[in-house]
Order: structure tokens, then sequence, then C-alpha cells
């Protein structure tokens, strides 16, 4: 047990300390290498860990319970929310972006390559899509999970707890929002982890987009007390924007500016769910349920 005198920052202090040390060697070999994906993408995946590792020796160091970090599954309910809200989200940003012109539905070459690689026939190109956003959707999610794991532990495991202590909901999701994003600005800034607009906006985008979706992140944590909701929002997110709405969208010339996490529609719509999200963390109560903070 730790000492009631101990500095109620020390533990937050610790984990960022050893997440910037670790992440620090992936940094360089993504930078160095100028892409993400270098290294077969297992750049990628050790950077996504970091935070993950880094809660664990926290833990350790702290001579803490590693089941503190939210393993249980709790309530199937959420985890299903958890799901499906990535991919509201989603869907809302991409009908305004082609409804609007500023991208377009859909990509021809990309169905007819899904075409042959289901190896069903010509069965239309609106059916494709939505085997695509079937198969893809579940089991794309359940493998973006094992990246999507590692920096959960970390961000929402051990960070948002360890926050919404001395902060409550607003200021947590706040500050794990900025945290999150911060994180990522050395790859956004110095490799290719952006869509090709200027840096400047790539990056107020994707803070807007960060900062905001937290809130979701944070609500679901907190509600439910399972880290689980955290990996599975992690990995429908990733999934529907990165493999989905992104690649089915064509380029009329400044779609760059809309789509993706650095394009302008998505924060905007983000921001909306942070509200609705903000006002429903206004009930949440503390209670010593694994970190589970419902109201009852």
């Amino acid at each position: 047990m730790e000492n009631p005198s101990t500095n109620k920052f020390r533990p937050i202090g610790i984990f960022l300390s050893i997440t910037i040390a670790l992440s620090s060697i992936f940094y360089f070999l993504i930078i160095y290498s100028g892409q993400v994906g270098g290294g077969a993408g297992q750049y990628a995946m050790g950077l996504m860990w970091c935070p993950g590792i880094s809660a664990l020796i926290t833990m350790k160091i702290l001579k803490r319970n590693i089941s503190d970090l939210g393993w249980s599954w709790g309530k199937s309910k959420y985890q299903i929310w958890s799901f499906f809200i990535p991919f509201l989200y989603s869907l809302i940003a991409y009908v305004i972006i082609w409804s609007f012109g500023l991208g377009g539905f859909y990509k021809k070459e990309v169905v007819a390559y899904l075409t042959k690689s289901f190896g069903l026939g010509e069965i239309g190109d609106g059916f494709i899509i939505a085997l695509t956003f079937l198969f893809v959707g579940i089991f794309g999610t359940i493998t973006g999970m094992s990246s999507a794991l590692g920096e959960e532990i970390g961000w929402r495991g051990f960070l948002v707890p360890e926050l919404y202590k001395n902060f409550g909901f607003t200021k947590t999701s706040l500050f794990t929002g900025a945290i999150w994003g911060i994180w990522h600005i050395p790859i956004l800034l110095f490799a290719d982890y952006n869509s090709g607009t200027p840096s400047w906006y790539a990056l107020s985008c994707f803070m807007v987009l960060i900062v905001s979706i937290s809130f979701i992140y944070t609500w679901f944590r907190m509600k439910s007390g399972s880290l689980w909701t955290a990996v599975i929002l992690h990995g429908s997110h990733n999934l529907f924007i990165q493999s989905l709405f992104t690649p089915f969208t064509i380029d009329t010339g400044k779609t760059a500016y809309y789509i993706d996490e650095f394009g302008i529609v998505l924060p905007i719509v983000a921001i909306g769910f942070a509200i609705y999200f903000w006002k429903k963390g206004k009930v949440l109560k503390p209670e010593p349920n694994n970190g589970s903070y419902e109201k009852h």
C-alpha cells in the first residue's frame, strides 16, 4: 500500500516519463524510415504498445495490483456501443463529405479489387461494399484491437482513472485527450502520419478530433469500469476511418482537407459527440467498482 503522503501526481509523472522514454525509441525508427509503416509495420506496433508497457511498469513500481487497470468485461451493452459509436460518427462525417462534393463516393477501382478478392462473381457494387463493411468491420476491428490494447492499457487503463481521482470527468477528458494527441505529434510532423495537407492544418484537425473523442473514451471507461470499452472504441475508430470510409472516398481536388483524422469534417462531428458525452459525464458518481463510476 502506498504511503498517504505520496505526491498524488507522482504516479502520473512516472507513467508519462516511462512512456516518453520508450516511445522515443520508436519515434526515431519511424522518423528515420520516414513512414509509419516502416519495419513492415512493426515500428508502429511497438510505439502503440509503449503506453501499455509503461502502465504495467508503473504499477510494478507503485506496488499496485495490475487487476486495477480494468480488465473485467463489464456489461456487454457498453462493449456493443463502443463498437458502433465510431462507425456512427464516421458515417455522419463521410455522408456530409460525399453529399457536399468534398469527396466522392465511391472508388470504382477499390470495388473492382474487392469483387475479385471475394471471388463471388459480379454480384453488384452495392453488395460488395456491404460485404466489405460487414466482414472488415467485424474481423478488422478484432485485429485492430491487438494494437489498440497497447495504447489503451496506458491511456484508459491507467491514466484516466488516475486523473479522475483528482480532476473529475471534464478535466480528465481534456488532459487525457491533450496528452494522447501530443504523443502522436512526432510521427505526424516528421513522418507520414498525415493526409498530405500542411502540418499546421493536419495537426489542428487531429488535436480537435482526439480531444473530442477523449470524452467518449473517458465516459465509457468510467461508466463501465472496463478497459475493453476503450480498446473496442479505438480499434473500431481506426478500422472504419482508415480502412473503410477513407479508401472508398474519391479525391475531388481538395478532399484531403476534409477527410480522415486530418481533415476538418470529422473533428466537427466529434465535437458534437463530445458535448453529448460531456453532459452525460455530469451524472457519473464515484463508486469502488474496479474503476467504475456509475450512478445507480
